[in-house]
């Protein structure tokens, strides 16, 4: 696991440059850092630099950018399966130096291609120069679990893990993007991936699940090495996708546990997190060690349930506090090291998480992501599945009543509380950009953007699902994962997102997705007997969440005052409108949702704005 960032072009870089920029790296990669730099036929420079955080293969031998043959790698990620692919390519004679998984990628490369990216489990962004002809290959892992920005200019690309990065190497900071502020502000972190861009103009990050091939004059050609392909088995049983279910989780994490260091696991009281560690500790015998956020609103609360599990499997575990103690001078120090505003109040708890993860002496985490949006986890699952398996009377029937009876009373969404919603508006989403008419009201200037969405497949469940896996939920928390945890030069892993398991569940048959009102049936019944029965039945779906009262006291005037200083944010908002939501007694969701986007703003933009 490492910090990457480089460049290709016509510029010759400052040699004080790109020393600058390996120290802004070092918290991604304190172990080593290094750089190389080459000139091609065509008169282009290319830079690669690498920071490096020890995780396989420790010895000095692993350090980067690596060099096999004629090509050198600078690499950011995690080749799980890596025993398993260098074994394949020492069949065809190939040697190694080390024990690394970045040596297996460098070689595999050198061997096939981008084609080699095929038979790679794992997670990655990097950048391979070639000496031999001059070019440059960059790519990012399936799912985008590791970030690679860039920034093309007239001379050349720039390119780096962080933004940071990319603006050291550039020379100067890119203006923010005010419409991707309003975005953020009005819509929420569902509509920061929709589209490229970013919180700067010009900078974005290479697709997930592709290659950008540079050759030596500089010409780009991008293509993708994996599609999604949702082809449901009608034919498979419910015992059949169980089965399969538990044969993949427990291999996604086998794979995972590969490392030198020891391993943290991310906890909570859900089947997601207790699934992986459950599995970790009852099949694989490993001695788990869980960190959760402790919270006292009733809304978030589960302690219960993670002492339950604690009991149950005999883990060590340590419970973080959630507390306001200089919330906003925190916050403030987030987002000038991240150069971008947190998306949600939960990666406040999340960074608390990491820095105890940090302070145990851990160099890995293990989270539970993507489990919801792969297994059907949210409560418009629910309804989409009611208005898919209509034309299964008996099944639509049991249902129905088992919705009505479980599952309605903890729904606090207005809109969610209908169970013909998509069967009478198939194309209903204002659910999911709650009160955002009214929230664009408190801008200064119109500003709108509907909701849109990829279309992946005609089941309107499976449709959502893939759209939230790839476009709107699991893109924003792999960001604010990477970005909390190498905060701490943390590396964070999440099994869920393993091809094979992932290509399962695509395969699975709606009507088997949720049960007698429980969402991730699947799931559920997959890790049966592996995990605590209390955890598999419990019905409460809690969510890793906080209120902004739970860290901000909006009735204190010091910190009134602080929220409504002065501010280029009140160039965008109206100061009345924020005024307005301080004088509340009580914020519901959405308007909690919205004061903290506004406090996130505010301090990114007085840190980054002209």
């Amino acid at each position: 696991m490492c910090g990457i960032a480089g460049y290709f072009g016509v510029r010759e870089l400052d040699e004080r440059v790109v020393t600058r920029c390996l120290e802004l790296m070092q918290h991604r990669g304190p172990d080593h850092g290094g750089s190389v730099k080459f000139t091609n036929r065509e008169g282009r420079n290319a830079y690669l630099l690498a920071t490096r955080l020890d995780i396989i293969d420790l010895r000095e031998r692993s350090n980067q950018p690596l060099r096999v043959g004629s090509k050198w790698i600078a690499y950011n990620g995690e080749l799980y399966n890596y025993l398993e692919v260098r074994n394949s390519l020492e069949s065809r004679g190939r040697t190694f130096a080390t024990t690394s998984d970045t040596e297996v990628l460098l070689t595999a490369l050198d061997e096939d291609g981008a084609s080699a990216l095929d038979d790679c489990e794992g997670m990655w962004a990097f950048a391979m120069y070639d000496e031999a002809d001059g070019s440059m290959l960059l790519s990012r892992d399936r799912f985008g679990e590791k970030p690679l920005w860039l920034y093309r200019d007239g001379g050349g690309l720039y390119f780096g893990s962080e933004p940071a990065f990319v603006f050291e190497l550039l020379g100067r900071r890119l203006d923010v993007d005010l419409a991707h502020v309003q975005r953020y502000l009005v819509n929420g972190y569902r509509a920061l991936y929709k589209q490229p861009g970013s919180f700067f103009v010009g900078l974005d990050q290479l697709a997930a699940s592709s290659v950008l091939h540079v050759d030596a004059a500089g010409n780009e050609r991008s293509e993708d090495y994996w599609t999604t392909a949702v082809q449901p088995d009608d034919d498979m049983t419910y015992e059949e996708a169980v089965a399969a279910s538990r044969d993949r989780i427990i291999r996604a994490v086998e794979l995972r546990l590969r490392a030198d260091v020891p391993l943290a696991f991310c906890m909570s009281g859900g089947v997601d997190s207790v699934s992986l560690i459950s599995a970790a500790k009852n099949v694989f015998d490993y001695d788990v060690h869980g960190f959760t956020i402790v919270n006292e609103d009733e809304r978030y609360e589960e302690q219960g349930m993670v002492d339950y599990a604690v009991a149950e499997l005999g883990i060590r575990h340590t419970s973080i506090p959630l507390v306001p103690d200089g919330f906003l001078e925190k916050l403030r120090g987030i987002i000038v090291h991240r150069s971008a505003p947190l998306y949600t109040i939960s990666y406040y708890a999340h960074w608390l998480l990491m820095q105890a993860i940090h302070e145990h002496g851990y160099r890995v985490a293990v989270s539970g992501t993507a489990a919801d949006e792969m297994f059907s986890g949210y409560y418009d699952h629910h309804v989409a599945y009611l208005r898919d398996i209509r034309a299964e009377p008996a099944l639509h029937a049991a249902s129905v009543e088992a919705w009505q009876e479980h599952v309605r009373p903890q729904v606090r969404n207005p809109y969610l509380r209908d169970p013909d919603l998509f069967t009478t508006d198939p194309g209903q989403r204002d659910y999911l950009y709650l009160n955002a008419e009214r929230f664009a009201t408190y801008l200064r200037t119109d500003w709108f953007e509907p909701f849109t969405e990829r279309q992946f497949t005609g089941d309107l469940l499976r449709n959502r699902m893939l759209n939230e896996l790839f476009h709107e939920s699991v893109p924003p928390i792999l960001h604010e994962d990477d970005l909390n945890a190498m905060s701490f030069s943390i590396e964070n892993r999440s099994p869920y997102l393993d091809r094979p398991l992932v290509e399962l569940t695509m395969g699975i048959p709606t009507r088997h997705l949720i049960r007698d009102g429980y969402a991730k049936a699947i799931l559920r019944d997959a890790m049966r007997g592996i995990v605590p029965d209390g955890i598999v039945d419990n019905r409460r779906k809690v969510g890793f969440n906080a209120p902004i009262e739970a860290l901000l006291d909006t009735r204190e005037p010091e910190t009134r005052a602080a929220v409504l200083d002065d501010s280029p944010i009140f160039e965008i908002v109206r100061k009345e409108a924020i005024e307005e939501l301080l004088d509340k007694d009580f914020l519901p969701n959405s308007e909690s949702k919205f004061l903290f986007s506004f406090v996130n703003s505010k301090l990114f933009l007085e840190e980054f704005g002209e």
